[in-house]
C-alpha cells in the first residue's frame, strides 16, 4: 500500500509540471515582430515563418489573387491622397507591402478609370491589402501566444 501512495504522489508533481509548461505561452526569444514585419511585406510569410504552411499558403494566394485580379479590372493603385478617401485607400493599398511598390515601381494600376469595373478592381487591391495587415496581425499573435 505504502508503494501506491508513493507512485500516486511521485506522480502528481510530473503531471502538475507538465501542465504548468503546457499553459505557458512559448517563450520570447528572438525578434517577436519578425512574422508581422515579414507577414506585411510579403504575404502569407509571417505564417510560413511559423511553419504555419496551409494557412500561410492560403492568406498568400488569396491576397495576391485579389490584388492581380484588381490590376487585371483596370483598378488603380493610390499614389497619393488629396482627400480623406484617397488617404484611406493609400493606406489600404499600403498594406500589401511589397506587392505596392512592386506595381508603383512596373506602373501597375496608374491608368485613369475608364471603365466601371475598374473601381471594384481598386476596392479589390485596398482589400486585399487590408486582409495582409490582419494576418500579418494573426502571425505576431500567433508568435507571442495570444493565439494558438
Amino acid at each position: 500500500m505504502a508503494t501506491q501512495e508513493n507512485k500516486n504522489a511521485a506522480a502528481e508533481p510530473a503531471s502538475q509540471a507538465g501542465s504548468k509548461s503546457a499553459s505557458q505561452p512559448p517563450s520570447a526569444e528572438g525578434f517577436v515582430y519578425l512574422p508581422l514585419i515579414a507577414g506585411w511585406a510579403i504575404p502569407g510569410a509571417g505564417h510560413f515563418l511559423l511553419r504555419k504552411w496551409v494557412r500561410g499558403s492560403l492568406l498568400a494566394a488569396s491576397i495576391l489573387g485579389m490584388f492581380v485580379l484588381g490590376l487585371r479590372m483596370q483598378g488603380s493603385v493610390h499614389a497619393d491622397a488629396h482627400n480623406l478617401l484617397d488617404l484611406l485607400g493609400l493606406i489600404g493599398d499600403l498594406g500589401t507591402g511589397i506587392l505596392y511598390f512592386v506595381s508603383r515601381f512596373l506602373g501597375l494600376g496608374a491608368a485613369q478609370v475608364q471603365v466601371t469595373t475598374a473601381d471594384w478592381g481598386t476596392r479589390f487591391i485596398v482589400v486585399a491589402g487590408l486582409l495582409n495587415v490582419i494576418a500579418a496581425v494573426d502571425a505576431h499573435n500567433l508568435r507571442t501566444g495570444r493565439k494558438s
